[in-house]
C-alpha cells in the first residue's frame, strides 16, 4: 500500500494552512506551521505568482493529504461522486468522511487520520460487530463503530478520548464515549464539514 512518509508537518507549510496531520501536536506551540508558516525550500519564502490552474491544483492537493489519499484513489472518488446525483463536490466530500479511518478519527479513537489508519489495519475496530480492518470502508448510515474489547485499554485510543473534547463529535456521529462505540445518525451535509475547503476549485480541475 502506497503512502507518504516523509514529514508531516512539511505538507501544511506546502499547501499554507495547517492540516492536522499530527493531531494535538498541531494544537500546540510545537505545531511546525505556527513557526514557519511560509513553504518549505529554500525558495520558500519568495512572492511567487500562482496561475489559475496552481490555485486549483493547490486546493485539490491540499483536500488529498488532509484525508490522505493518493492521487489514483482520490481520482476514483471524484468520478464516482460526478456519477452520483447532487452536486459534484459535496458528494466527493461525503465519500471522503464516509471512511473508516475518518469515522474513527472523528469519533475520537485517533489522534489523526493516520493514527485512525493504522488502527483499523491492526484490527482495533468491529463494525456492526465485525472486524473490519481496511481504512476505505465506506459506512453506512444506522451502522456501529467501536473499539474492539482486546483494544479498550490501549494507550492511543484512551490518549485520543482525552483530546476530544477539543475537536468535538459532528452531528451526524452519535458517541458512546464510556462503551467506546459510535453511531452513523446520517451522512453528512455540508454545512456539517467546516474544514476550510473550496471543492469546487477541485471540480474544476478534473474537468478540465
Amino acid at each position: 500500500m502506497a503512502r507518504y512518509t516523509g514529514p508531516r508537518c512539511r505538507l501544511c507549510r506546502r499547501e499554507g494552512t495547517k492540516l492536522f496531520l499530527k493531531g494535538d501536536r498541531c494544537y500546540s506551540d510545537k505545531c511546525a506551521f505556527e513557526r514557519r508558516s511560509y513553504a518549505p525550500g529554500q525558495h520558500g519564502q519568495a512572492r511567487i505568482k500562482v496561475s489559475d490552474y496552481g490555485i486549483r491544483l493547490r486546493e485539490k492537493q491540499r483536500v488529498r493529504r488532509m484525508y490522505g489519499i493518493q492521487e489514483k484513489q482520490f481520482r476514483r472518488y471524484f468520478d464516482w461522486a460526478d456519477r452520483q446525483k447532487g452536486v459534484t463536490g459535496t458528494n466527493l466530500l461525503v465519500l471522503l468522511e464516509r471512511r473508516l479511518d475518518n469515522i474513527v478519527y472523528r469519533l475520537g479513537f485517533a489522534d489523526s487520520r493516520s493514527q485512525a489508519r493504522q488502527l483499523v489495519i491492526h484490527r482495533h475496530f468491529l463494525v456492526n460487530g465485525r472486524m473490519v480492518n481496511i481504512p476505505s470502508y465506506l459506512v453506512r448510515v444506522g451502522d456501529v463503530i467501536e473499539v474492539a474489547e482486546k483494544s479498550k485499554d490501549i494507550l492511543p485510543i484512551k490518549t485520543a478520548q482525552e483530546a476530544l473534547a477539543r475537536r468535538g463529535v459532528p452531528e451526524w456521529l452519535e458517541l458512546d464515549s464510556e462503551k467506546l462505540k459510535g453511531t452513523v445518525k446520517s451522512f453528512p451535509e455540508r454545512s456539517h464539514i467546516t474544514m476550510p475547503i473550496q471543492e469546487q476549485l477541485i471540480v474544476e480541475f478534473y474537468s478540465k
